[in-house]
Formats: C-alpha cells, structure tokens, sequence
C-alpha cells in the first residue's frame, strides 16, 4: 500500500466519507472539512 493510499484511508476515515476519494478533491468543498 502506497503513502498516497494510506493517507486516503485515513482522511476517508476521519472524515467520514465514503467512496474514493478523487485527487482534485478539495478539503472543504469536497469533503466538508472546515479545519483539521
């Protein structure tokens, strides 16, 4: 498992967002995180 995957895994886990994760996704706007 690549660093990239592993960190896609661990923000879609934190996030609480399911499905994959695109590599233009934006914190915010995409993934509707206001701070980390």
């Amino acid at each position: 498992m690549s660093i990239e995957d592993r960190v896609r895994k661990v923000v879609s886990e934190q996030l609480d967002v399911s499905g994959d994760i695109d590599n233009n996704a934006s914190f915010i706007d995409d993934l509707g995180a206001d701070s980390l």
